[in-house]
């Protein structure tokens, strides 16, 4: 099960500010009513503060209030922590890596809703994007190939960009073992540069058909980088520009699957 965490902090920070701001408003004036009605008759100054006292439930909301609040802004309008949960961009995200999001770098936007507030700048091809895609509302991490108004054509597992064809330098090949099988099949992996940066790929064996997408305005044409093994725009379609949630900007720590410790070995910032 996966937990929005934007909405829970949302939630939390809204429902713990109310009951802060509902015992200031109005829980809290009575117990100093009644408090000074008690002091006036003689009562002694235990009871008075029982009085006055806060509700546990009051009390452990407004120390929690801030704290929640500090997070939301911070995961909301500044950075964010992402686990990488499948293989669709190995080899440069592996299954296990926690990469930081930078929430920022294509608009400020409001927790939730997604609705941009701050233009701050369009995410450029090549860039590794989170977003929420429009058949799914998890969150999805991709590389940003077609821009608004690009053709794209993916033929013989080579990508076309506005009708020219990306470079491609060959890196090496190996065998992948079949699950449930004795069988293995190739893999190669390659350099990959459309001009904007150079990127390992994934190419499996079996074929596919040609095919040509032309980008709508305020849409994004994305892949993953294992081109065997990524659901992605040449599935369902286009990330809108609305869902996007930020650029991913580094690995800052890595966990295997399992029992393990995590590691920092594969720190990088990303291209």
């Amino acid at each position: 099960m996966d937990i929005d965490m934007p909405v829970v902090l949302t939630w939390a920070v809204m429902i713990s500010g109310g009951l802060w701001l509902g015992d200031v408003l109005l829980l809290k004036p009575r117990r100093q009513e009644a408090a000074v009605a008690l002091s006036d008759g003689g009562t002694a100054k235990t009871d008075v503060d029982r009085v006055l006292r806060e509700p546990a439930v009051v009390e452990y909301a407004r120390s929690f209030f801030p704290v929640l609040l500090l997070v939301l802004m911070l995961r909301s309008f500044l950075a964010e922590p992402y686990q990488i949960p499948s293989e669709s961009m190995v080899p440069s995200l592996e299954v296990g890596d926690f990469v930081l999001v930078n929430k920022f770098a294509y608009g400020i936007r409001l927790p939730v809703l997604g609705t941009k507030i701050i233009d701050i700048g369009e995410p450029q091809r090549g860039d590794v994007m989170v977003f929420i895609p429009p058949h799914d509302p998890r969150y999805f991490i991709k590389r940003v190939i077609g821009l608004p108004g690009d053709i794209i054509r993916y033929e013989n597992k080579a990508l076309f960009i506005n009708g020219e064809r990306a470079t491609y330098e060959f890196v090496e090949q190996f065998e992948e073992r079949l699950p449930f099988s004795r069988g293995s099949i190739p893999i190669r992996e390659y350099l990959e540069d459309f001009g904007d940066g150079v990127h390992s790929t994934y190419r499996y064996s079996f074929t596919e058909q040609p095919r040509e997408w032309e980008v709508p305005p305020d849409s994004y044409f994305m892949m993953g980088d294992n081109r065997g093994k990524s659901g992605d725009s040449r599935k369902w379609g286009f990330a809108q520009a609305s869902n996007i949630v930020g650029k991913a900007v580094a690995i800052w720590v890595h966990k295997e699957p399992g029992l393990h410790w995590p590691t920092f070995s594969r720190n990088q910032w990303l291209d």
